[in-house]
């Protein structure tokens, strides 16, 4: 019988809704190959978000947990040893979870010293050996087939809806060996302070491009931003320019998005950033160039500068809400 087991992440609040989707995928498979779901909670107080994991279910036979101090902060390293030690002991067929920035860095180690096979950014499962994912920057779909077990993976999280709570079920602690570092340290952790959504969890997102200008422009998003409850993100050409730090990026090499609503304002559409947010339910376009390709993919479109419309559409925004 197979056995598919999901790699969670936690914080100190519980589990990141960024591994449900992880989670779903994992289903899926067990579904396609007749076999059990298992969940992994991996980390230095690992035992705790296992409890509240296998509270809610999520329809799995069990949930397990590595309690290593080793394993907090992450380290690509130890993590892959702690997914290689737990791919052993419970003798997992498939192993994944979410393609968050965590498990694309530890799950190539893993597989690499598996020697296994590593399907990543799955977005349909077709069968418990093969599976769909995106190439060519999202503009065409390959289906692979995996040889070898066990079959490594990682789920695109806008590809799959997150899991309902089920009955709970039951813990068990996996012995943590030794990890192997081999010489990495984690000096310190830098956390951006913020009120906002994370942005690959956040429901609205208002995104600005290189034709903002400036940096200090992008306050003008922000206020908008913080009005709808959402996310501020940004392109490439954007970051790259130093307008705005790294962590705000959505496109192929940034965050993949999905949210309900995104607004991309002075961004021309470069496939690079429509691959990280094209699954969006609505996007809202305003860009001054009427031949910008962001308005090929998006549900509503203005041809105008931002300067004329974006701090007219926080006022109304303003006003409806105070009504």
């Amino acid at each position: 019988m197979s056995k598919v087991l999901v790699i969670l992440e936690t914080t100190s609040e519980g589990l990141r809704s960024q591994s449900l989707p992880g989670i779903t995928c994992g289903q899926q498979i067990a579904a396609k190959t007749g076999g059990e779901l298992h969940l992994l909670v991996l980390g230095a107080n690992a035992g705790a978000g296992a409890q509240a994991v296998a509270a809610a279910g999520y329809g799995a036979n069990a949930v397990h947990s590595i309690d290593a101090a080793a394993l907090d902060p992450f380290t690509a390293e130890a993590w892959a040893d702690a997914i290689v030690h737990a791919t052993k002991t419970l003798g997992a067929t498939h192993v994944g979870g979410t393609g968050t920035s965590s498990l694309r860095a530890a799950l190539p180690r893993a597989a690499a010293l598996l020697d296994a096979p590593l399907i990543p950014e799955i977005v349909e499962v077709k069968a418990g050996d093969t599976f769909s994912r995106p190439i060519s920057a999202g503009r065409a779909l390959l289906d692979l087939k995996a040889s070898g077990a066990p079959i490594l993976f990682t789920a695109r999280s806008t590809e799959f809806e997150a899991p309902s709570p089920g009955a709970a079920v039951s813990v068990s602690a996996i012995e943590a060996p030794a990890f192997a570092t081999l010489g990495v340290q984690v000096l310190s952790v830098e956390k951006t302070a913020s009120a906002r959504p994370a942005l690959s969890e956040a429901r609205v997102i208002v995104s600005g491009g290189r034709g903002m200008g400036n940096g200090d422009n992008f306050d003008h998003l922000a206020k908008l931003t913080d009005l709808l409850g959402g996310a501020l993100g940004a392109s490439r050409a954007a970051t790259d320019a130093g307008m705005v730090p790294a962590d705000l990026q959505v496109g192929q090499t940034g965050k993949i998005v999905a949210p309900d609503l995104y607004f991309a304002v002075a961004i021309s559409g470069a496939i690079q950033h429509l691959a990280g947010m094209k699954s969006s339910k609505v996007i809202v376009a305003i860009n001054k160039d009427e031949e910008a390709p962001i308005f090929q993919v998006a549900d509503y479109g203005l041809v105008a500068k931002w300067e004329d419309t974006i701090p007219r559409l926080t006022e109304l925004v303003a006003a409806h809400k105070s009504a």
